[in-house]
């Protein structure tokens, strides 16, 4: 964890490696003034990222086994179970979430 140095309104002015008599705090990587202070939005988490990069790996092999230049069972087992996991929890979210159903009309 970096220490900070702050100017007299509280606001980051420096970043340090190393505690130093004018920079005392220590704060965490993802700490919101600090993630401010590099420029980066504190709600952009590499979690969130994460979480849409999957989707857009998910989507990529979704469309490589459509093309038929990957199969399913080119994947070792492991990765196999994962995106059967996921499928199966994707579509029963989007059932629950089709209230309406494709014939009912309002």
């Amino acid at each position: 964890m970096p220490f900070v140095r702050r100017n007299p309104q509280g606001e980051i002015v420096a970043i340090l490696r190393d505690q130093e008599t004018d920079a005392q705090e220590e704060l965490p990587n993802d700490h919101p003034d600090l993630l401010a202070f590099l420029g980066r939005d504190p709600g952009e988490s590499f979690a969130a990222l994460d979480a849409d990069f999957i989707r857009v790996l998910e989507d990529l092999i979704d469309a490589l086994i459509d093309k038929g230049v990957l199969r399913v069972t080119d994947l070792p087992h492991g990765a196999q179970r994962k995106l059967s996991a996921r499928k199966g929890l994707r579509r029963r979210l989007i059932g629950a979430l089709d209230l309406l159903g494709d014939q009912d009309v309002i």
